[in-house]
């Protein structure tokens, strides 16, 4: 079992660590050079974090 340090004390772990399958992630650059370029297009650009429009 692994002995965890927190704030200066030890602790020591009672379960197992879960053995997880790694994700590749990707890269698609003909994605980000079509938003680039729909953006381009646009007179004043919209910015849009997770779904919320931010102005300039």
């Amino acid at each position: 079992m692994a002995t965890l340090t927190y704030r200066g004390k030890a602790y020591v772990q009672h379960k197992e660590a879960v053995q997880k399958q790694f994700v590749e992630l990707t890269y698609r650059r003909n994605i980000y050079s079509n938003r680039k370029e729909d953006l381009s297009k646009q007179q004043i650009p919209i910015l849009t974090y997770r779904g919320i429009n931010y102005q300039n």
